[in-house]
């Protein structure tokens, strides 16, 4: 009885910790893609103003409010994570 029950304790926390390795993985996955569309996002954006007639300085001014905004989703989930603790 006890070497069944330390054996599925311990296949357990395999299962865990290989959960664990596959939630990081996707978490990071996530925040490269999210930094990637985002530069490409603000970069594409950018040149439309610019080819509207915008000047260059006002054209990056503006499109900075979309690294703002996924800074402050990544600040909402970094607090998430530390008011769980």
């Amino acid at each position: 009885m006890g070497k069944t029950s330390n054996l599925r304790f311990i296949l357990g926390i395999l299962g865990s910790g290989a959960a664990l390795v596959k939630l990081m993985a996707s978490v990071l996955l996530i925040w490269l893609t999210l930094g990637w569309k985002v530069r490409k996002a603000r970069k594409a954006f950018e040149k439309e103003l610019i080819k509207q007639g915008m000047a260059k300085h006002d054209a990056k001014r503006i499109s900075a409010q979309f690294t703002a905004l996924k800074d402050n989703i990544e600040n909402s989930f970094r607090q998430s994570l530390t008011s769980w603790r």
